[in-house]
């Protein structure tokens, strides 16, 4: 088996004077070499970081842009679109109905724009809310009003006479709207209505609120759905709901702003 030979002069294994490790850098030199090794990975690091910044400073700009839903109408700002969770929705003619509660049928309301919202006759909760924000929007519109429609379809099942959205209509005051509607009907026929807009009702009994999809729809003078708000409300320590008035007036504006953008 062949040995191992060290590095020297021929094979005598003898390490030569020549072969040995090169001097050492002196003290001076090498801490110079050091400090110049530290400013430059220093030097790096801070371009690093400029980079860093830089690139996050570009990026706020579009991320915050992003931030609008896309198809809203101009006139309404972005904040007041996020307030009303306000979204176009795939263009389609409005499903008709007949009901009975004020005698009339949505192909009456052709070219006109129509605000329609689907409230509980016997509501404590949002509705009332919804109420206050659409006549906020009738006084909004100025004389654009007598081109805008505002309606409601009843959702509770258990008070869907006549005069039970005509006490409602009265007791918040949405008949000082002029062409204001609340429609029912046979609860077979007001579930059709639900379906046809994708609406889903959950009665809980003849003395509570209805739980149901609580939706603005937005329909152009030609009958097409155009937008859909989704309402909103807080709740007090007893569980009351409320909006602050200026939330309530701020609905009122969007609502009016949307309307005039499918009038105009």
């Amino acid at each position: 088996m062949p040995g191992i030979q060290a590095k020297g002069d021929g094979a005598s294994g003898v390490v030569s004077p020549n072969d040995e490790a090169p001097a050492r850098t002196a003290p001076s030199a090498r801490l110079g070499w050091l400090l110049a090794l530290v400013a430059a990975a220093g030097i790096a690091i801070l371009a690093a970081v400029i980079v860093l910044v830089v690139a996050v400073g570009d990026h706020r700009q579009p991320a915050a842009a992003e931030l609008r839903p896309s198809g809203i109408p101009p006139s309404v700002p972005t904040s007041l679109a996020d307030l009303m969770g306000l979204s176009p929705v795939p263009v389609r003619s409005a499903p008709g109905f007949t009901l009975t509660g004020q005698l009339l049928a949505m192909s009456a309301f052709s070219g006109k724009v129509v605000i329609l919202e689907f409230m509980d006759s016997h509501c404590t909760d949002i509705c009332p809310l919804v109420s206050a924000e659409f006549v906020a929007a009738y006084h909004d519109l100025g004389p654009l009003a007598s081109q805008v429609v505002f309606a409601a379809v009843n959702v509770n099942p258990y008070h869907a006479t006549v005069r039970d959205v005509a006490l409602f209509s009265d007791e918040h005051q949405l008949t000082s709207i002029p062409d204001w509607h609340f429609f029912t009907g046979p609860v077979a026929s007001l579930q059709a209505v639900w379906r046809g807009y994708g609406i889903v009702v959950q009665p809980r009994g003849p003395n509570a609120d209805v739980v149901h999809t609580s939706s603005v729809y937005f329909i152009d003078p030609q009958g097409q759905e155009r937008y859909l708000a989704a309402p909103m409300a807080d709740y007090t320590g007893a569980g009351a709901a409320y909006l602050p008035p200026g939330q309530i007036a701020a609905w009122g504006r969007g609502m009016a702003l949307v309307a005039r953008s499918l009038a105009a």
